[in-house]
C-alpha cells in the first residue's frame, strides 16, 4: 500500500495510448505536429495566449521558466522551504548561472510554505538599491504548496500586484498545479493568477516523462528556446512528450486524476484529527507520528516518508484505491 509519493504511481493507460499513437515518422525535436498544437491547447485553457516547451523534468521546467525572468547578477524570492530550495540540488544556481534563491519565511504560524506579500516585503525592503547588493528580478511560488496547501486566487492577486508595482516576474511553481484547481473548483487561470510562467506538473498526476513550461508571455518561450536547447532538454524525439501532454488535457484527465487524488487524501485526513498537520487541501497528508508509530505503521504493509524526527507524510495519486486509503484511515485512527 503505497504511498511514498505521487511520483511513485503507474502512467495512465491514456498516455501509453497517446505515446503508441505517436509512434510514426514526424519532425524532429519541436517541429512535429503534436508539438505545435501545445500553444493552442494551452491558450483555450488558459482564455489568453500561451507558448508552451516541453522538458522532461519539473526541475527543468522550473528553473528554465526562471532563467527567462531572472538574470545571474539577480535573485528570485521563495519560501524557505520551496522546492527549488529543499529539494534541486542547487539547480536553479546551476540554469541561472549563479542567480541566488532570497528566501523568505512565509506566513506566521501553520502557513502550510506559502508565501505573503507581508513576507515577500520583508525580505525585498531592506535590499539597497545599488550595485554592492543582490536585487530582486522574480518571484516564484507554489501550487500546490510544499505542505499541500492551496493558494486562494485572491492571494496569488495580491502577491501579483507587489510583483508589478516592484517589477518583478512572478513564477508558479505547479508540480501540483492540478490538485489545486481541483481543491480550489476555480478556473486553471484564476489558480495560476497573473504569473508570467508556469511549470504545468504532468508526471506526478499520471503523466511518464513531459511535463509543460507554459510562457503566458510568448517573448519569455522564445528566450527558453534556446536556453532548453543548450541544457540539453531539446529531445530529438519531442513528438512523445508532447503526446503524453496533450492526452493528459484531453477530456481534462489532469482535473479527473487530481481529483481522485484528492479524495483519496481527503480521506486519510479525516481520521487524524489532531495528529493533522496542516489542511489537507490537496493530496498529501502530513500527520504527527512517533517513530514506534510510523514503524507499526509500516508493519502493517504502508509505504511512506518521515517528516523530521515525529512526523510522517502520505502521498495519495490518480491511481490510490480508495481501499487503501480506508485501509491507512482505519490504520492511524487506530494507533
Amino acid at each position: 500500500m503505497q504511498f511514498l509519493s505521487d511520483n511513485a504511481a503507474a502512467v495512465h493507460p491514456r498516455v501509453w495510448a497517446a505515446m503508441q499513437a505517436a509512434d510514426a515518422p514526424d519532425a524532429p525535436y519541436d517541429g512535429d505536429a503534436l508539438s505545435r498544437e501545445l500553444d493552442a491547447r494551452f491558450s483555450a485553457l488558459f482564455g489568453r495566449d500561451c507558448a508552451v516547451l516541453w522538458v522532461a523534468t519539473g526541475t527543468a521546467a522550473n528553473c528554465l521558466a526562471l532563467a527567462t525572468l531572472c538574470p545571474p547578477h539577480g535573485g528570485v524570492v521563495c519560501h524557505r522551504e520551496a522546492h527549488i530550495e529543499v529539494d534541486e540540488a542547487g539547480a536553479p544556481g546551476f540554469y541561472l548561472h549563479g542567480a541566488k534563491l532570497m528566501l523568505a519565511e512565509g506566513a506566521k504560524g501553520s502557513g502550510g510554505a506559502k508565501l505573503t506579500p507581508e513576507a515577500i516585503r520583508a525580505v525585498i525592503d531592506p535590499i539597497r538599491d545599488d550595485v554592492h547588493q543582490v536585487q530582486p528580478h522574480a518571484i516564484s511560488v507554489t501550487q500546490a504548496s510544499e505542505y499541500g496547501r492551496a493558494y486562494r486566487p485572491a492571494e496569488l492577486a495580491a502577491i501579483g500586484a507587489l510583483a508589478a508595482e516592484r517589477g518583478l516576474g512572478l513564477h508558479v511553481d505547479g508540480a501540483r498545479f492540478g490538485n489545486a484547481v481541483a481543491f480550489l473548483g476555480c478556473t486553471p487561470a484564476e489558480a495560476v493568477g497573473p504569473a508570467q510562467a508556469l511549470s504545468f506538473g504532468m508526471v506526478k498526476n499520471g503523466g511518464m516523462s513531459a511535463e509543460a513550461i507554459v510562457f503566458f508571455d510568448p517573448a519569455l518561450a522564445d528566450v527558453a528556446r534556446y536556453r532548453r536547447k543548450r541544457a540539453g532538454h531539446l529531445q530529438s524525439k519531442g513528438r512523445y512528450l508532447a503526446a503524453q501532454v496533450l492526452a493528459m488535457l484531453e477530456g481534462d484527465l489532469w482535473l479527473d486524476n487530481a481529483r481522485a487524488a484528492n479524495a483519496a487524501a481527503a480521506e486519510i485526513g479525516t481520521a487524524c484529527g489532531a495528529r493533522l498537520m496542516h489542511p489537507v487541501e490537496a493530496n498529501e497528508v502530513f500527520v504527527r507520528l512517533t517513530s514506534d508509530e510510523r514503524e507499526a505503521l509500516r508493519a502493517h504493509g504502508f509505504g511512506f516518508y518521515d517528516w523530521g524526527a515525529d512526523a510522517a507524510r502520505f502521498v495519495a495519486a490518480w491511481n490510490t484505491r480508495e481501499d487503501d486509503a480506508l485501509a491507512l484511515a482505519r490504520a492511524i485512527a487506530a494507533l
